[in-house]
């Protein structure tokens, strides 16, 4: 039992009824069950919204469009399109702590969608270059063209980075994660996003799998020396954030055997994750691991660790296993949170996204710890995600 969950509240405030056999609880409630290892009164149906998962704007009723706007991150996006299709909400929000530096200057030369960053710290002069992409349906990201760590003589200079980085509670990020969690209320939880392993940091921001991979076999002391750096910054980070309203401290790691192998996951992440998960405990909060990849051979490592969910489960085709191999994997205590992949394919056979959807959803029995979520495709319309939506609620357990 997660410390703190055992006095939350369990009076009738609201009823939403899913199932046949749904009682009168709130949609929070409702999720805390799960992660109290009770049996939820319905499958959760979570939506989510950000600028690179948004609904394409055809069709759409313009009265939505109005009120998500332009999508940022952080941003009420998730909540404003889970209420419109009367969803649970898992509202995704950036946890509240800043960073000041010392010594460490940055140098910013921004030409268009391009962004130069120049790292002066007391160990040398570290380049990256960021560049925006930008997709004719609207969606949104960033990604890194030039990482700061490409070889072995890079790392003093990236450990003093964070080593020289205070980390601060942001008075204004804390107050509008508050403001957020009024907002919610009791139709669901807040969930802060933060770092991911200093592991997973490498091959998505910092030096990109290539120069992981070498790095990796040429220079494993180091790298070990350096991820006891990074993650003692990591450390006062989540400490910040699980002092906030937040209910979710949820790393983002994108795990994924094309980037690193179960080995090294092993080695790096197994003592690393219970350590994040004892800090959020200790705070009263849930920890989830953001695990966007194929992910089919790391699950018996998760399953070794106290994580209480594994966030954005990939099913295939854009993951590697299916819900009935992740629940015999993961065992009966880590929650799988899973998007819904038929977003993601053909859907002009209505009667068969229904049935598929029912399969997957079925995989999942007794449904004790799984909840799905529905994001936003910038290629579906409103129409087609509420069918999906719809096809999700429907399910009879």
């Amino acid at each position: 039992m997660v410390p703190g969950f055992d006095c939350l509240p369990t009076q009738v405030i609201a009823g939403i009824i899913f199932s046949s056999h749904a009682k009168m609880v709130t949609p929070r409630e409702n999720l805390f069950k799960i992660f109290r290892h009770e049996m939820p009164e319905w499958i959760p149906v979570a939506g989510h919204c950000d600028p690179y998962n948004q609904p394409s704007r055809e069709g759409m009723d313009p009265d939505l469009a109005a009120a998500l706007g332009e999508v940022r991150w952080s941003d009420t996006s998730t909540v404003t399109f889970s209420r419109y299709l009367g969803l649970d909400i898992m509202d995704w929000f950036g946890a509240p702590f800043r960073i000041s530096r010392r010594k460490v200057e940055v140098q910013s030369v921004t030409e268009g969608d391009k962004t130069t960053n120049i790292w002066h710290t007391p160990k040398g002069d570290l380049r990256e270059v960021i560049c925006v992409c930008r997709d004719i349906t609207g969606a949104v990201s960033s990604n890194r063209t030039e990482h700061l760590v490409n070889s072995p003589d890079d790392i003093p200079a990236f450990a003093a980075i964070f080593e020289d980085e205070v980390i601060e509670p942001d008075p204004e990020g804390i107050a509008r994660a508050k403001q957020r969690r009024r907002l919610i209320g009791n139709d669901g939880l807040l969930m802060g996003s933060m770092d991911g392993t200093p592991l997973g940091m490498m091959y998505r921001i910092y030096s990109g799998v290539a120069a992981l991979a070498y790095l990796w076999a040429d220079a494993q002391n180091a790298m070990r020396d350096l991820f006891a750096v990074m993650e003692k910054n990591y450390l006062e980070r989540l400490a910040v954030a699980a002092r906030s309203d937040i209910d979710v401290l949820v790393g983002v790691d994108d795990t994924s055997t094309t980037a690193i192998s179960p080995a090294m996951f092993e080695e790096c992440n197994l003592a690393l994750t219970d350590e994040r998960v004892r800090v959020a405990h200790e705070h009263g909060k849930l920890y989830f691991h953001h695990s966007c990849g194929h992910i089919r051979d790391l699950l018996p490592l998760y399953r070794l660790t106290k994580m209480d969910a594994v966030h954005a489960f990939s099913v295939p085709p854009v993951g590697n296993v299916t819900i009935a191999e992740g629940r015999k994997a993961l065992g009966n205590r880590i929650t799988i949170i899973t998007g819904v992949k038929e977003l993601a394919g053909p859907m002009e056979d209505r009667p068969a996204v229904r049935a598929s959807i029912h399969r997957m959803m079925q995989e999942a029995g007794p449904w004790d710890h799984f909840i799905l979520n529905v994001v936003a495709y910038p290629n579906r319309t409103m129409e087609q995600t509420k069918f999906v939506a719809d096809c999700c609620r429907e399910f009879r357990k």
